[in-house]
């Protein structure tokens, strides 16, 4: 099978749960290092998931990984489910949990074409999700005291499902998304208070590398 044609198989599959898609180069995909100071000063999630910095791979990791690749496909995910009708004050002051469906299902669909891709030959597949990881109530690299290093990752309980995100890994997940014309941008929040959105018409971002 082709690239093209896994991808399109792909991006059928991704439509089967909600997503849409859209086929881009790897080259395409946008990495700056300021990125990565967004996740060190200012989301509360920094160092707290393995699926984040400093755990994540760094920007330079990234630049190096994409240039092995050549074929990608873009992931889209419109809207928060299971919170319809909600309200900014809705939003509890820890936030993360309370988006769990829409962060599982980010991840369980990437996941997904990664698997899906290499059993249909193409070995490299890989996967970048969105959010910090919530497979479990509390990562391990939250639950550890004092310093925790790189070595922390052997007790990882999903490792066989945890990803890091594009933004963990350096990538500029609007700029991207600009490159196939997804004009997204940032939500609102009341009084500027992080996490309190004054709507959630939220737009979450995934990327699969094929090869």
């Amino acid at each position: 099978m082709s690239p093209r044609d896994e991808l399109l198989r792909l991006a059928a599959l991704a439509d089967s749960k909600g997503a849409r898609s859209a086929v881009l180069s790897s080259h395409d995909v946008v990495v700056a290092d300021w990125v990565r100071f967004k996740c060190r000063y200012g989301c509360k999630g920094y160092a707290k998931h393995l699926s984040c910095p400093p755990y994540a791979p760094s920007p330079e990791d990234t630049r190096r990984m994409l240039a092995e690749y050549d074929h990608a496909l873009l992931l889209r995910f419109d809207g928060v489910p299971g919170r319809e009708g909600a309200r900014p004050e809705d939003v509890p002051e820890d936030f993360h949990p309370w988006y769990r469906d829409l962060i599982l299902l980010v991840n369980r669909t990437v996941h997904l074409l990664e698997k899906t891709a290499f059993y249909d030959g193409f070995y490299k597949a890989f996967g970048f999700g969105a959010y910090p990881c919530i497979y479990c109530e509390h990562c391990v690299a939250e639950e550890a005291e004092g310093i925790v290093d790189e070595s922390v990752r052997r007790k990882c309980r999903h490792m066989d499902l945890m990803r890091p995100s594009m933004e963990a890994a350096g990538m500029d997940v609007f700029a991207t998304a600009r490159k196939v014309g997804w004009d997204i941008g940032t939500i609102p929040c009341k009084d500027l208070e992080y996490g309190k959105v004054t709507r959630f018409d939220l737009v979450s971002v995934g990327l699969l590398l094929l090869e």
